[in-house]
């Protein structure tokens, strides 16, 4: 492990986000709720690495999620949408070579990330409204997604999720 991976895995105190795997810690989750409980607003922050191998599997929620790059290395944001077409988008520093520092992935479209190969951190957020919750989220099978998204087999392969665990455990927030 990168000693600078080690010692942001170490301040952020990141753990692995069930079912898609990234190294991740919760920064915010509003005070205020809706009626039915939900938090209106979360946001959390993310590393994508190498070793220990930190990648966002193939996943869709029922919100707009806002990512936003922090810094590191660019990253790779894979989106499949629900007409049959997709789109890479990398994130990174240098806007004058296309790379965002800011995308929105709108609801229901499938997502999936990794770091660019060659660096040795990508380090980025996401913000909700409303919040996330475990039961907004669907993982992405291999099955699935080649049916629908042929032109992306590569992709699917390497960032899709395990067949029967495609959902959040029972109460993650």
């Amino acid at each position: 492990m990168h000693p600078e991976v080690k010692i942001l895995i170490d301040h952020y105190r990141f753990e692995r986000l069930p079912v898609e795997g990234t190294l991740f810690t919760s920064t915010y989750r509003s005070a205020e709720r809706y009626p039915d409980g939900q938090h209106i607003s979360t946001a959390m922050i993310g590393m994508y690495c190498d070793e220990p191998r930190s990648v966002s599997l193939f996943h869709k929620v029922n919100g707009d999620e806002v990512w936003h790059f922090y810094g590191g290395d660019p990253l790779r944001l894979v989106l499949l949408y629900p007409d049959g077409t997709s789109k890479d988008v990398i994130m990174g520093a240098y806007p004058v070579q296309g790379q965002a520092a800011q995308f929105v992935v709108p609801a229901g479209v499938w997502q999936a990330g990794h770091m660019v190969a060659g660096g040795r951190y990508s380090l980025f957020g996401c913000t909700m409204a409303p919040g996330f919750t475990g039961e907004m989220f669907t993982g992405g099978t291999r099955a699935e997604l080649l049916t629908a998204y042929p032109d992306r087999e590569t992709d699917i392969e390497l960032l899709s999720c395990e067949e029967g665990d495609a959902r959040m455990p029972d109460g993650f927030v």
